[in-house]
């Protein structure tokens, strides 16, 4: 069959126009955080999008705003110029209903000097009340405006069509293609390597996120800057670490519950946790000066309930005086405050100066490994007889508990099931002595664990 014909799309224009909003359609889900607060996005982002047959990588990018200097508007802005060139056509978009401003016509005239082609979009069009807007549009010198309306979607069929002239030609169908063989072990094992790693960059605001980020990739992909809070909507890079595809995501700082009063915030906040739980492993960034209080422990318990591998990144380690000290009260709080994740890789780095690095990414793969690990059922059986005869079931109203047999029953994460004649019964220090049995012999540390207690006879396939 012939490849999908595929276009990236970078929407582009002044703050609170709709650009998140036509992204979040194109893309058929609500990725962008979207509020009427003017300067919500501050970084470029991507997603896969579709529209009427056509493929899309949709680029939703910050408001354009008229700064040259280093402040952080200028910042932005130099942002949305790299994602325009990487486009091959940019969606200028205006708001039909405020009419046409003086910085649309400055931005407009700046476009047309650039060499990625443009298509002007007069959006919120539903209605009359962006008929005289839209008038206005022809005055920008960017051709016939497309009306239409993000929030409603009305006007896609315009789009599309406007669309069609920069698509690439059609490939050919390749009549020789065989239908897919079934796929043995080492290859599926193969086919699994091949699929991205999905990073999450989590911590507190301010504490090298970004920074993390940026030096991974070795370019600026998302702002970085003194001011705490910079990074709202989560960032996500396709990347390639030895040869294996990474898939990184910035996120935004977590602050404590109480102090998350901002509306924004809160988007944020949700948008963060929503990336958690899609990701394989999650870093945590610690700033070496305030190394894991009382919120690096709840998002590391967060992390951990949600099923997710987790590394540790102390950042900022080049500007420490006392390492010994730092990692001896980095090991105590683990040990006292995280004992349902023993042997979580803790690496000292420098993002900004890129230090250790390699260790961190080395880290995220081997607990990845372990992430998808299954043990056979025979040999975890065999570990359990011998549990049982080193430390047997306690006494409950006088009678022995019996425990038959387990399984695992899923990786990503390990999820294992103890039958017994007594689930409900089994005290809790018996489960934890048997997941530290379990972390022990099989060399499974860093990752969580579930174990699930089920009623069970002897006969495991009754």
């Amino acid at each position: 069959m012939a490849s999908p014909r595929r276009l990236t799309v970078a929407i582009i224009g002044r703050p609170n126009v709709g650009k998140s909003t036509l992204f979040n359609r194109l893309a058929g889900k609500k990725l962008a955080i979207v509020d009427d607060t003017p300067g919500v996005t501050r970084d470029w982002r991507s997603a896969d999008g579709h529209l009427a047959g056509i493929e899309l990588t949709v680029v939703d990018t910050a408001g354009l705003e008229e700064a040259f200097d280093d402040s952080l508007e200028a910042r932005m802005r130099r942002q949305t110029e790299r994602a325009i060139e990487r486009a091959d056509v940019g969606l200028f978009i205006v708001d039909a209903r405020a009419g046409i401003t003086p910085l649309d016509r400055h931005f407009a005239a700046w476009l047309r000097k650039g060499k990625t082609p443009i298509i002007l979009v007069a959006n919120k069009c539903e209605g009359n009340a962006g008929k005289p807007g839209l008038m206005e549009c022809y005055e920008l010198g960017l051709g016939d405006p497309v009306p239409l309306s993000a929030e409603h979607g009305e006007g896609m069929a315009d789009l599309v069509e406007a669309l069609t002239p920069y698509l690439p030609p059609d490939e050919p169908e390749d009549e020789e293609a065989e239908a897919e063989e079934p796929l043995d072990d080492e290859a599926a094992e193969a086919r699994d390597n091949a699929k991205p790693l999905q990073l999450a960059i989590v911590g507190r605001p301010n504490v090298g996120k970004s920074t993390l980020l940026n030096s991974l990739l070795g370019e600026e992909r998302v702002l970085t800057g003194p001011e705490a809070g910079m990074t709202r909507d989560a960032i996500a890079a396709e990347w390639s670490w030895r040869d294996r595809p990474v898939k990184l995501v910035d996120t935004a700082g977590l602050r404590r519950r109480a102090r998350v009063e901002d509306k924004l915030e809160k988007l944020a906040v949700a948008d963060t946790l929503r990336v958690v739980r899609m990701a394989h492993v999650v870093v945590l960034v610690l700033d070496a000066d305030a190394i894991l209080d009382k919120q690096d422990l709840t998002i590391a318990r967060q992390v951990i309930e949600e099923g997710r591998g987790l590394v540790i990144a102390v950042n900022k380690w080049d500007a420490v005086a006392n390492r010994a000290e730092a990692l001896q009260q980095l090991s105590d709080r683990l040990e006292t405050s995280l004992p349902q994740a023993r042997g979580i890789p803790t690496i000292t780095i420098s993002a900004l100066k890129q230090q250790k690095l390699d260790v961190l990414l080395d880290a995220a793969f081997e607990v990845y490994r372990l992430w998808n690990r299954r043990i056979p059922t025979a040999q975890l059986n065999r570990w359990l007889q011998g549990m049982l005869e080193s430390h047997p079931p306690p006494l409950v109203d006088g009678r022995r508990l019996k425990i038959r047999y387990m399984t695992q029953v899923k990786a990503r994460p390990p999820t294992f099931a103890l039958f017994s004649s007594r689930p409900v019964e089994i005290p809790e220090h018996y489960t934890r002595y048997l997941i530290n049995g379990l972390r022990e012999t099989f060399k499974l540390p860093a990752v969580p664990l579930r174990f699930l207690l089920r009623k069970g006879s002897d006969n495991p396939f009754d």
